[in-house]
């Protein structure tokens, strides 16, 4: 079924004829990019990554190294999500705030020359979360191929293994500005906490983790596989977590979850139907 899929994705691609790639480093976005290089040819296609505050020096250099691989044209926009206004209010329509900038950011790179179309790297598992940023993409015309051909997280993995992309396993990353609890003002301060929090706990050996940020608080989600590692550790993190600014740490029971802080959003809209 995944082979089906991807010549429905060459198929689509073919059909626009040329693309600029919104590149983030994720497996998603390397995976749409290849493909596209490879159905299309080199002219034809061009990456752009937007280096801002909520995105760290270690994604972005490896960006450059991945579209260097690939043979890829590649060109880096400098945004400020911190500059847009009540993005630093962080609502839950944070993210929509964040797309509409970025696809309005590149727009421009449209004009004057051979490029018709913006993809993103959206995939099929995303459609039942809350992802208010694909709404900003459907109002500025930027497609999602990807969720388009029901092409799934797994699916790609298996795909981009095969196609020998190196980042295949690359954990799932989002901007840092999703660490910090809704209605908590994003601060650099902040995002440079979870930041170096995050990379510390990376520096044991985990993989996957994230450092959600309520208050005080520093909430660490890892895989359950990974939480012994964490107690066997867990007087340094407490002391260096607190060390970069946090009063309080603690260890998630739940383990990792992409958009776990969404799960507060769901609740309330459920109460708000009794």
């Amino acid at each position: 079924m995944s082979y089906e899929k991807l010549q429905n994705l060459q198929a689509m691609l073919k059909d626009m004829e040329n693309v600029v790639v919104a590149f983030s480093g994720g497996i998603d976005s390397t995976f749409l990019l290849y493909v596209a290089r490879e159905t299309l040819g080199k002219d034809k296609v061009l990456a752009v990554t937007a280096d801002s505050e909520t995105f760290p020096d270690r994604e972005l250099e490896d960006c450059k190294q991945l579209v260097e691989g690939l043979d890829v044209q590649h060109e880096i926009i400098s945004t400020s999500e911190l500059a847009i206004p009540g993005y630093t209010d962080n609502t839950q329509d944070r993210c929509y705030l964040c797309r509409d900038n970025l696809f309005e950011n590149l727009k421009p790179l449209l004009e004057g020359r051979d490029y018709n179309n913006i993809v993103f790297g959206l995939i099929a598992d995303d459609m039942g979360e809350h992802r208010p940023g694909v709404i900003a993409a459907r109002e500025h015309g930027v497609r999602g191929p990807l969720q388009e051909v029901e092409l799934y997280k797994s699916e790609i993995r298996e795909l981009a293994r095969e196609c020998g992309l190196s980042n295949w396993d690359k954990p799932s990353y989002a901007c840092l500005s999703s660490r910090i609890n809704y209605k908590e003002t994003i601060t650099i301060e902040k995002l440079n906490m979870v930041d170096q929090a995050e990379q510390m706990i990376r520096d044991f050996g985990v993989r996957q983790v994230r450092v959600r940020m309520h208050g005080e608080i520093a909430r660490i989600e890892v895989p359950p596989e990974d939480m012994s590692m964490i107690m066997e550790i867990h007087d340094t993190l407490q002391t260096r977590l607190t060390e970069i600014g946090f009063s309080y740490v603690t260890l998630d029971l739940a383990g990792y979850k992409s958009g776990s802080m969404n799960l507060a959003l769901n609740k309330k809209s459920a109460s708000a139907l009794y």
